[in-house]
């Protein structure tokens, strides 16, 4: 039996999870429904994607009987709210990261969905590409040795974007880019808390983080660093730095599609999409929809891959850089 996708949000990010979601076999993935805020908006969605259902509200969505999992693919701030509804209602919930705006939030959504006992996951869609699972294979194969540094760099020009740079929409370089680098950092440290977090930055006048450095220290004197940006453009890559070689995600790392180690290049490439997408290799969001699907299939609650534990692990860190930065969200003082 397929599993039945509700998509909450007709925005570019809901488009392309959609798009992924057609590169797999219809027997395993349909999607079933969409909700917006503004019917026009869900309906111009469903349109477009051949979807039966259409919803005015998130809570019309909420109530139908007929959905297994939720994509919820509203902007940050939303998330809270959205995931508890979701939650609430007894439906499997996929979310976009972050997850929340910070960890008081995360732990408000991971008590709700163990308390209504439903699947929840934060849609790190990295850690579910073919050339992520190769690196923790080979992490645990000690093809390169003991890790001792890790670098990552996650740099786009985006202050032309009002969801980048205004604080009410849950602007800032750490939550849309660093978290790419925090999260990569932490799987390749196999979700470590580290020892300390030194972290710098540059502020926009809105409030907002334009640009972050940060240095983590883990314990056996293994380091990491990453850099985020939303104001210039860099190669945006990563490195994995052990006692017997290294490991290369050339850009973009946030969705690789490649990896050279020790000098020898793999590739991983992405199956071409049925419509036009919005953003760099989103047909790769079909690993984490697939790694949904054989959770639900086990009856388990999260993923292993993309534990609930690692999602707060990433919260509270994004808490302290923040801090250290100066960055305060409205979030942050109720």
């Amino acid at each position: 039996m397929a599993t039945r996708w509700g998509i909450c949000s007709a925005g570019k990010i809901s488009h392309d999870f959609t798009v992924a979601l057609k590169t797999l076999p219809a027997e395993d993935h349909q999607v079933v429904a969409v909700a917006a805020r503004k019917l026009e908006n869900a309906q111009e969605f469903a349109n477009k994607h051949s979807i039966s259902r259409v919803y005015g509200s998130y809570e019309e969505l909420a109530r139908d009987p007929d959905i297994d999992v939720v994509y919820v693919g509203v902007i940050h701030p939303y998330h809270l709210s959205a995931c508890k509804l979701f939650i609430n209602a007894k439906k499997n919930v996929l979310c976009e990261k972050p997850l929340a705006m910070n960890a008081k939030e995360v732990k408000e959504i991971l008590d709700s969905a163990k308390k209504n006992d439903v699947f929840l996951m934060e849609a790190v869609w990295t850690r579910f590409f073919p050339a992520s699972v190769q690196i923790r294979n080979l992490l645990a194969q000690g093809e390169i040795g003991e890790v001792k540094m890790v670098r990552a760099d996650f740099c786009v020009p985006l202050l032309h974007v009002p969801r980048s740079v205004q604080k009410d929409l849950g602007g800032g370089a750490l939550l849309d880019l660093g978290i790419y680098c925090l999260q990569f950092i932490s799987m390749v440290y196999n979700g470590e808390k580290p020892e300390s977090i030194q972290a710098s930055g540059i502020c926009l006048e809105t409030g907002v983080d334009e640009s972050v450095a940060v240095i983590l220290q883990y314990s056996k004197n293994r380091m990491a660093t990453f850099t985020c940006s939303a104001g210039v453009q860099l190669h945006s890559e990563a490195f994995i730095a052990g006692t017997k070689g290294k490991i290369q995600v050339p850009s973009p790392m946030w969705c690789p599609t490649s990896l050279v180690v020790n000098e020898k290049v793999t590739q991983y490439p992405v199956p071409e999409p049925s419509l036009p997408l919005n953003f760099t290799n989103s047909t790769g969001m079909r690993y984490e929809a697939e790694e949904v699907r054989q959770c639900l299939l086990k009856g388990l609650k999260e993923s292993p891959v993309m534990p609930h534990a690692d999602s707060l692990l990433l919260a509270e860190m994004e808490d302290e850089i923040r801090q250290q930065v100066g960055v305060v969200y409205s979030q942050d003082c109720q």
